[in-house]
């Protein structure tokens, strides 16, 4: 059975569409407004709210809570202190990425973990004779993520402790009599804000929420907004960038964290004091240099785009929709290059844009490969440049 979030009676009110996805079981809106490119200006312009309330959560608590995180994570979460929030991976034995979420450290012994896939019996099932239990409590909390230039001029109407929050920083508030957990975090490569509360609170505090926002032109927005941004922003996306190698089936759909571009949460690979899962094969990737594949972004060169099908007498296409497959990448002698996991076209950069993988020879900045195009029925390429991501990160994320 399909279920709705506890906020879904109000932005089914919001909708001018009523598309709906499916994410964790939940219906979760594909868009708002008729266009997905309304949705992602309201957020890049103004600010904007996306119901977060699928992610699975679960609370680790206990006196080894710290020491249990540490066995199974693969960024060390003693760097994470109380009242910081840290993005992390786990792996499986040989190196390759089984999930990836945010931790929030609400004290010594008490740590919030949100993921987008279960991993409840998965982590249960590590805790062993450490004091440490793993609660899931997915469907007791609501979570609102409010992102936007304007997002903490109205999370700090509500919650005046926002004000001051750092990149990553987590603090607690009360909203009216209703207790919530506020993380200068989000998806979108924005300035940004994620609410967490009790579930049945959900309606008045979004209710709060909104009217607050009113004046600064505030709107829910989809799943095909935050594709744009998060792609912008350079973040991977499970089930398209990588799958739980829990599920793969084959070697071609394991990705280690150097493969994924993540290579920058392993700081302490030769520290002995954490062995955690995974560890063991990833010193060897390091100090082998044995990564298949290298995760960079691509800007495709847009004269060529436009030549390639205006000389076909076509209009070129411009979809800021995200390309819903991958797409092959050739080098200059036409072999294979690697593919394009996510490609858009950034409203923002006006240009199209992607996230890939290449040969890891291919990686190095200002790199040209050339990417496949269906026109005419025909495969065509055109040119693109391999640059560094985010390919947009404005100021304001981390002021």
């Amino acid at each position: 059975m399909v279920r709705t979030t506890p906020f879904h009676p109000r932005l089914a009110e919001l909708s001018e569409t009523q598309l709906w996805q499916h994410w964790a079981g939940y219906l979760s809106a594909e868009r708002y407004d008729p266009s997905a490119k309304q949705d992602y200006m309201v957020l890049r312009n103004a600010v904007a709210f996306f119901d977060t309330s699928p992610l699975y959560k679960y609370w680790v608590r206990g006196r080894d809570a710290e020491r249990f995180l540490g066995g199974v994570l693969a960024r060390d979460p003693r760097r994470c202190r109380p009242g910081r929030a840290q993005y992390t991976v786990w792996c499986d034995d040989d190196g390759h990425v089984l999930e990836d979420g945010v931790l929030f450290r609400h004290s010594a012994d008490e740590v919030m973990l949100t993921t987008a896939r279960p991993n409840a019996g998965y982590l249960s099932s590590l805790v062993g004779r450490l004091d440490v239990e793993v609660v899931d409590v997915s469907t007791e909390y609501a979570s609102v993520a409010v992102q936007g230039p304007r997002s903490r001029t109205v999370v700090a109407a509500l919650a005046p402790e926002a004000a001051e929050l750092p990149y990553f920083g987590l603090t607690t508030s009360k909203i009216g009599d209703v207790p919530v957990s506020v993380s200068r975090t989000g998806f979108t490569g924005d300035l940004g804000y994620e609410l967490m509360l009790p579930a049945d609170a959900a309606l008045p505090l979004l209710d709060r929420l909104i009217a607050v926002g009113e004046p600064y032109g505030m709107r829910p927005f989809g799943n095909q907004a935050l594709d744009i941004a998060r792609i912008e922003a350079g973040l991977p996306l499970i089930d398209v960038e990588f799958s739980s190698a829990r599920f793969a089936y084959t070697d071609h759909d394991r990705f280690s964290p150097y493969e994924l571009g993540l290579g920058w949460l392993l700081r302490d690979l030769d520290d002995d004091s954490r062995p955690f899962i995974g560890r063991r094969a990833l010193r060897h990737e390091a100090a082998t240099g044995s990564s298949r594949w290298a995760t960079v972004g691509l800007v495709v060169d847009w004269r060529a785009y436009i030549d390639l099908y205006e000389g076909e007498g076509l209009e070129p296409p411009y979809d800021e929709i995200p390309v819903p497959w991958e797409t092959m990448l050739y080098d200059a002698d036409g072999g294979r290059a690697g593919y394009a996991t996510s490609m858009t076209y950034s409203p923002i950069l006006q240009n199209t844009i992607a996230l890939a993988r290449v040969r890891p020879e291919l990686a190095a900045l200002g790199t040209t490969v050339h990417v496949e195009q269906s026109v005419n029925h025909r495969y065509l390429t055109v040119p693109a440049t391999v640059t560094a991501t985010p390919f947009y990160a404005p100021e304001r994320k981390v002021a």
